[in-house]
């Protein structure tokens, strides 16, 4: 009997434990999630969390908090973001109980002609220098999220980001390690060494970090508003540096630079609607990739096994090809995006899965056509808002207009200049974009505001989310935890094609027997020990009136609440 005894209490107290603290040395470790009543905040820095709290702690709304977090990253996370790139964003009005979308990517120089590259035999733009560059979207993109929805005086909202670039800041871990290896490709340009290595190194993990020109540009923008930056002193500090450089970014396209407020668009889950934004961002992708994916039994393959790992690439291989011939700025191409998201339409390119080899080559439909920084932040009236900005290429071109405190993107590289093609590079046009933000609905309320960074890998980490929730019964901070797939070497809209079927990076996680029956499928395996995007969520649970929030490990990131 004492036996017996013993050992329902050792079952007993092994189950508290298993209960009650997160396992860690297995195939992934995670944490619980954060659960407030009033707020929450997610973004891949914990000072930008706090400036975000601070915002709604003082009257401000969600809105006003994912402006001043995005500011504050810029400033802290240069390697990612800044008032030099471009903005997506996905908003829950709590008012309207509608979602809005906002396309603030900015457009190429109106000046700069296709014969220019043709004339000198470039055949592709060239990732860094002047000739990457379009007009940043950025602070339009707040402007328009502030005058429609916000509460705070601009003001206000940039403040906290004025003081860390007056002040100084802490370099975090994850940022000083990308900053030293930025040094290395940006130094040769002008402007880069006085804006971020003021002492003539770059800041290492823990040293104080100041950036004054920036405070001076966000405390004008502050103060004078968008034209500030748009017909004003930044527009004209900018052409003048990029026509020194060689460029032709000018006043005037600054001047004529709008942002566009989209309908967002969706398809129906397994019961959850999720949405995203048109392009020309790449997040229809990921819709299309759901609908494949719908017609099998996910949950009963199981998280991390051949079936569904296979299953995965195979559909990321069918959504990407038509990636890359359709998805374009719908200004200058008709995107047939109806038809790509369509059931029907995902059910006939289903057809083209083989369950037991992995395709080396696909081609896109016919169809009849007429380094990134994600946050989300949720406020208690149940505002909520999904934003995602990127410089791309890490800092961006490597264009540093002196006395401004921030590099402009290099988007303009996105580009193809394949004849002919959807994505081809036009004046004026905006190019093929990899950041999207995404939002999930059911019955109609919202359910959760997510994103993942990470170039190409976004729609297939938006996907890797909600099949981990719906399908394998993940919770928020699970989701994210998890180890990820990621398929490389697809077609791209730059006009890059597909060879041998391209290849799969498995995070550290998945065991030796599952790669060994990937590769038996013909699949090329890379190994990687992570490292594939970034991701951040809020999860609005109706029944308790509560936000949940969740922010992975492989970044500096913090989701946090009050």
């Amino acid at each position: 009997m004492k036996r017996i005894l013993l050992l329902f209490l050792l079952l007993y107290a092994a189950s508290e434990t298993i209960a009650q603290d997160r396992i860690t040395g297995k195939n992934f470790a995670t944490r619980s999630e954060v659960i407030a009543q009033n707020a929450m905040a997610a973004t891949s820095h914990p000072l930008a969390t706090q400036a975000a709290l601070e915002i709604m702690q003082k009257g401000g709304n969600a809105i006003d908090a994912a402006i001043a977090a995005n500011a504050v990253l810029g400033l802290m996370e240069p390697t990612g973001c800044g008032i030099g790139g471009d903005l997506f964003a996905i908003v829950w009005d709590a008012k309207t109980k509608k979602l809005y979308g906002l396309n603030a990517s900015g457009r190429s120089p109106q000046s700069l002609k296709i014969d220019y590259f043709t004339s000198r035999n470039i055949s592709q733009i060239p990732a860094f220098g002047p000739l990457s560059v379009s007009v940043p979207g950025c602070v339009d993109g707040w402007f328009e999220l502030h005058e429609r929805f916000g509460k705070s005086d601009m003001a206000d909202v940039l403040d906290p980001a004025i003081k860390y670039a007056r002040n100084g800041f802490p370099v975090t871990e994850v940022i000083a390690y990308y900053l030293e290896s930025s040094a290395r490709r940006y130094a040769q340009y002008p402007g880069f060494k006085e804006t971020y290595m003021p002492s003539g190194k770059m800041p290492k993990k823990g040293e104080i970090y100041k950036n004054p020109d920036l405070a001076s540009t966000y405390e004008n923008i502050a103060i004078r508003g968008r034209d500030y930056f748009y017909k004003g002193p930044v527009a004209e500090k900018v052409a003048t540096y990029m026509k020194q450089q060689g460029g032709f970014l000018s006043v005037e396209d600054f001047a004529d630079h709008r942002s566009d407020w989209v309908d967002p668009v969706s398809t129906k889950y397994r019961g959850y609607d999720v949405w995203e934004l048109p392009p020309n961002g790449q997040g229809i992708a990921a819709l299309q990739i759901l609908n494949i994916l719908e017609g099998y039994d996910i949950a009963k393959m199981g998280y991390g096994s051949v079936e569904y790992i296979h299953t995965l690439i195979e559909a990321i291989k069918l959504a990407f090809e038509d990636r890359a011939k359709y998805y374009a700025d719908m200004s200058f191409s008709k995107v047939p995006v109806q038809q790509l998201i369509s059931k029907t339409y995902a059910a006939e390119r289903r057809k083209l899965i083989d369950p037991n080899r992995a395709a080396r080559r696909i081609d896109a439909s016919k169809l009849n056509t007429s380094e990134t920084i994600y946050l989300t932040t949720a406020d208690a009236e149940g505002n909520m808002v999904s934003l995602i900005q990127s410089n791309y290429r890490g800092m961006g071109s490597g264009m540093t207009p002196p006395g401004l405190g921030f590099m402009l993107q290099n988007r303009g590289e996105m580009f193809t200049l394949e004849p002919g093609h959807a994505n081809m590079y036009a004046p004026g046009k905006r190019p093929f974009h990899t950041i999207i933000p995404a939002f999930v609905t059911r019955n109609g309320q919202p359910f959760m505001s997510f994103g993942v960074m990470g170039g190409g890998f976004q729609p297939q980490g938006h996907v890797q989310i909600l099949v981990n929730m719906i399908d394998f019964g993940m919770n928020l901070q699970e989701a994210g935890d998890a180890p990820r797939v990621q398929h490389s070497g697809a077609s791209e809209p730059t006009g890059e094609k597909m060879t041998d079927g391209g290849a799969i990076g498995l995070e550290s996680g998945f065991s030796y027997e599952v790669i060994r029956e990937l590769v038996k499928k013909g699949h090329k395996v890379i190994y990687d020990v992570g490292g594939y995007g970034g991701y951040q969520a809020i999860q609005w649970d109706p029944v308790n009136k509560v936000y949940y929030g969740a922010s992975e490990s492989r970044k500096d990131g913090q989701a946090a609440g009050f």
